[in-house]
């Protein structure tokens, strides 16, 4: 099989990467072998939060030029900050055009509020989703927070101690259907996907409406676990119209509705622009000629090769085992590439949890076109995007989304000459 482009990886770096490659009017491929990460989205793509040295970041594009002189290795640094502005105008247009609806400002970062209750920063957040321009200030002064019966994965008196430290009058409500007694059977069923069907239907979507109104008198706001709107786009829509108040939502903890709806509608645009999508396989092996990748070969095709101008590698880091640690070193799996990392082992990390560790930071080595290093020698064809990349770290910096988003629109224009 040939291709103009094949990726590797079907997480937000590498969906991204091929929408722009297909948009350019490339062939692509990507192989993906199973979920990403995106399934555990909150809702939000972060840009830049904070600093290395922990500075909170206002203006993510002026701290992107900051970071430039600070952190010559960060991946926005060998973007280069001008680029990197230039993407942020981009990246909200693409995502809408995949028809992921969100608002934000690369220029300032607001606050979304996570399913803890507290705030923090972010660049782009999904509509619907309870956000605030102030980190002490919400929309409303009393509020109802709402959940299913049963659901264990949303947590209202946290939120409530949260909220309540900003003066918010805070109450609670709770919602059941027929429809749930199925999955309310065993526990470990009781998850935010399962529950999303069961109110993708009309009738039940209808029947939730009318417990809302019931809850709404006395509130400002209704505030609901991220429980609507698997398949349907305008389930969110269809209750504030029903129950003619202001209704938000708040991400659960994992399976995520808002990060599996992201995931499907880059899928769909993918594959609507011509893109072919390769899901539940694996890249078992790969061979070069010279300093370029030749081919690729997967689990699900045996030896039938994957042959391609360009080659990206968007696995990920270490939860997608787009690395892995060994006793002594990081290892890239798929091509062998160098990685980045410390020497002693006891140098990878802290033992104190919420410290800065070490080896979120390792990763593969690229030059400044974000081109794969192998032993020292540029593989002219191979690209490197994501998680994967070496230099930043994406929880403390709050800089993930970005970080994928911007490296793969940077590798398509590397590769498309524009």
């Amino acid at each position: 099989m040939k291709f103009d482009t094949v990726i590797i990886g079907g997480g937000l770096a590498g969906m991204t990467c091929g929408i722009r490659l297909a948009e350019a009017g490339q062939r692509c491929a990507i192989v993906s072998q199973g979920q990403s990460a995106i399934h555990f989205s909150s809702g939000s793509f972060d840009l830049l939060g904070s600093l290395p040295d922990g500075t909170p970041v206002a203006d993510p594009v002026a701290g992107i030029a900051e970071l430039e002189k600070i952190a010559p290795s960060h991946p926005y640094s060998r973007i280069g900050a001008e680029c990197c502005a230039r993407y942020a105008q981009e990246v909200p247009e693409l995502l809408r055009g995949a028809g992921i609806r969100v608002a934000g400002d690369s220029r300032r970062n607001h606050f979304r509020i996570t399913p803890m209750g507290k705030a923090k920063r972010t660049w782009l957040t999904i509509d619907g989703y309870l956000t605030a321009e102030e980190a002490d200030r919400l929309p409303f002064k009393k509020v109802c927070i709402v959940n299913v019966e049963g659901f264990l994965d949303f947590y209202p008196e946290f939120i409530a101690e949260e909220f309540r430290k900003l003066g918010i009058e805070c109450r609670f409500g709770s919602f059941n259907h027929p429809d749930l007694e199925q999955i309310r059977k065993n526990p470990s069923e009781m998850r935010s996907a399962n529950i999303a069907r069961v109110f993708d239907r009309e009738a039940n979507l209808e029947a939730l409406a009318e417990e809302l109104r019931r809850l709404a008198p006395e509130s400002d706001a209704l505030i609901l676990p991220a429980l609507i709107g698997l398949v349907r786009n305008d389930s969110l829509e269809f209750l504030r119209s029903r129950v003619g108040h202001p209704i938000y939502l708040l991400p659960t903890l994992p399976p995520s509705i808002p990060g599996i709806r992201a995931q499907q509608a880059l899928q769909h645009r993918f594959r609507a622009l011509g893109g072919e999508y390769f899901l539940g396989d694996s890249v078992v092996s790969a061979e070069t000629e010279g300093s370029r990748v030749a081919r690729i070969f997967t689990a699900n095709h045996g030896n039938i090769p994957f042959e391609a101008k360009h080659f990206v590698l968007a696995t990920g880091s270490f939860f997608s085992k787009g690395l892995q640690a060994t006793p002594d070193r990081i290892v890239e799996p798929v091509f062998g590439a160098d990685t980045e990392f410390a020497p002693t082992r006891s140098e990878w990390y802290t033992l104190r949890f919420f410290d800065r560790q070490a080896y979120q930071a390792f990763g593969v080595k690229t030059d400044s076109s974000l081109r794969v290093l192998k032993e020292g020698q540029v593989l002219e064809n191979l690209y490197c995007a994501g998680a994967g990349l070496a230099g930043f770290h994406p929880v403390q910096e709050g800089c993930g989304a970005g970080v994928s988003l911007f490296s793969a629109l940077h590798v398509a224009e590397n590769i498309s000459g524009n």
